[in-house]
């Protein structure tokens, strides 16, 4: 016989499992019911720990018809932060059809209940009074939500009893976080550091920013293995799929482009204009391109097998040209350094040491930028050329820790010595941030010395990019003025949801990310 701590749970009553539906089932009950002159009921929620406000809501709810339909937010689909949601889309389905006064539940696949309200076509649609005022909804999606419900002839309601955070009493009763993070998310509580975060996202709404970097392309092939090849020293795979993102500094421009108002990209391609149309196609509407074809190379492109049953990388191929940017074509981008800079709140360089970054280019920035922010990458083509040391002068710098210690060849001082005295000794830069994995990130910035944060997730699908949605994000941040504690937050968030983003399917966008925050400091 099983033990209490082993045995499978309980499958839900028959009476619940009678109230579990589908949405395209949900949109039949619905129908059926109008025909009956019922008045359907719509609540939608993510619902991760069912409270007393929760309740109340739903009862208050149920008041406002004959059929009350709940819809919930599909576990792929919940953007709350590390560890979110702490209950299973199928165990917060049968709690909520455990109660009395809900009718039928359905777990939505999508991000917001605007899809369920096309489909369901409830007659009113339940809302929580703190959605009454529009302005206050970070998302936008209550907009969208009244549109979708108004579209066939329905309404929405504000049920208005008392409110509780179930971020909130997750993060206080629960224990999702270890000890370290845990204490140090209830200091940034007490300080109240929610709303400068926020008000620091909103001041770069309007900026413009340059972007100078390599052009990338991440190509993944998914295999399976099939084993060692009888005949070589090597392992068979069998392909199945694969994947072409943008990356390097097209995906830095996207995490930018949802933050900012504008981003232009200026960078180099190869002549042959292979992945020129995935490119254009990858990058968001408010980025504007200048691919500048080098002559009798290719673009750079990085593939990797992957073994598709766990997402691990096996090996990978580069495909590339790294020699120097061609005299012409560097005086052409430095021209619109020269002349155009003064056109952009702050100029990112994103430096994957491919050769765009030539000396003289990079002694044109230091001179022209209003706002420097610099990332240079060490990776396995240019290990120990391409350090952060090659920038004497620079606004914002934000580097991993192997390459802050590359840069000062210093393999066993303690990161933040290395931060905070070692640096800063070898280049000018008031601002600096080194990320450290699991560690999170050690940063120095004016008047406020050594800031440490810890990583905000354990949970790692592919790091791929993680630095730079970290540094994307964060640089804007930096030339409005951010302090350096502000900017490690921020970039710990962004780094965190990138971490759960395969390749470059998405980007770091606003929303979510605000969303991210609220829950940690809830």
């Amino acid at each position: 016989m099983a033990s209490p701590t082993t045995a499978p749970p309980a499958p839900p009553s028959p009476a619940a499992q009678a109230k579990l539906k589908t949405i395209e089932e949900l949109a039949e009950v619905a129908a059926l019911a109008r025909t009956r002159g019922e008045t359907v009921v719509l609540a939608h929620g993510t619902f991760d720990l069912m409270h007393i406000g929760h309740l109340r809501h739903l009862r208050q709810a149920r008041r406002e018809g004959s059929m009350l339909i709940v819809t919930l937010t599909a576990d792929a689909f919940v953007n709350k932060g590390p560890g979110r949601p702490v209950f299973s889309e199928h165990m917060r389905a049968e709690m909520l059809a455990a109660l009395e006064c809900v009718d039928h539940v359905g777990v939505h696949h999508a991000k917001t209940a605007v899809d369920a309200l096309y489909t369901i076509r409830p007659d009113v649609y339940a809302k929580g009074s703190d959605y009454k005022n529009a302005d206050d909804d970070v998302t936008g999606g209550i907009v969208e939500e009244r549109r979708a419900v108004e579209s066939h002839g329905g309404r929405i309601a504000f049920t208005d009893d008392v409110t509780f955070s179930s971020s909130a009493l997750i993060n206080r009763h629960l224990n999702i976080f270890d000890p370290t993070l845990d204490e140090y998310l209830e200091a940034q509580r007490e300080k109240g550091v929610l709303d400068s975060l926020q008000a620091l996202l909103d001041k770069v709404k309007d900026y413009r920013v340059l972007m100078i970097g390599d052009a990338i392309i991440d190509e993944y092939q998914y295999v399976s293995a099939m084993g060692k090849s009888p005949k070589e020293h090597m392992i068979a795979t069998l392909f199945d799929s694969r994947e072409v993102f943008a990356g390097g500094v097209f995906a830095a421009a996207n995490h930018v482009a949802d933050f900012c108002k504008k981003v232009e990209v200026v960078t180099t391609i190869g002549d042959d204009g292979q992945f020129e149309k995935t490119i254009r196609q990858a990058l968001r509407t408010n980025v504007r391109l200048n691919a500048f074809r080098r002559p009798n190379a290719p673009t750079t492109c990085k593939t990797r097998f992957i073994d598709q049953s766990y997402l691990r990388k096996m090996f990978e191929v580069y495909h590339m040209d790294d020699a120097p940017t061609p005299p012409e074509i560097e005086r052409q981008i430095e021209a619109i350094v020269r002349d155009r800079a003064d056109e952009f709140d702050l100029v990112i360089v994103t430096d994957f040491g491919h050769g765009l970054l030539t000396p003289s280019l990079v002694a044109t920035l230091e001179q022209h930028a209003k706002f420097l922010a610099v990332n240079a990458q060490s990776n396995s083509a240019n290990m120990g050329y391409n350090l952060i040391t090659r920038y004497p002068r620079a606004d914002y710098v934000c580097i991993d820790a192997p390459e802050a210690r590359l840069a000062v060849s210093d393999r066993s001082s303690d990161i933040e010595t290395i931060v905070d005295e070692v640096l800063p000794s070898r280049m000018e830069c008031p601002r600096i941030i080194v990320t450290h994995g699991r560690y999170g990130c050690v940063g120095r910035g004016p008047n406020q010395g050594i800031v440490r944060v810890p990583a905000f997730t354990k949970t790692v699908v592919d790091t791929v990019g993680a630095g730079d949605a970290f540094f994307a994000v964060t640089a804007p941040l930096a030339a409005a003025g951010g302090r350096i504690d502000q900017l490690a937050f921020i970039g710990n968030a962004a780094g965190a949801i990138k971490v759960g983003i395969v390749g470059h399917r998405a980007s770091v966008e606003r929303v979510p990310l605000i969303k991210f925050l609220t829950t940690l400091l809830k």
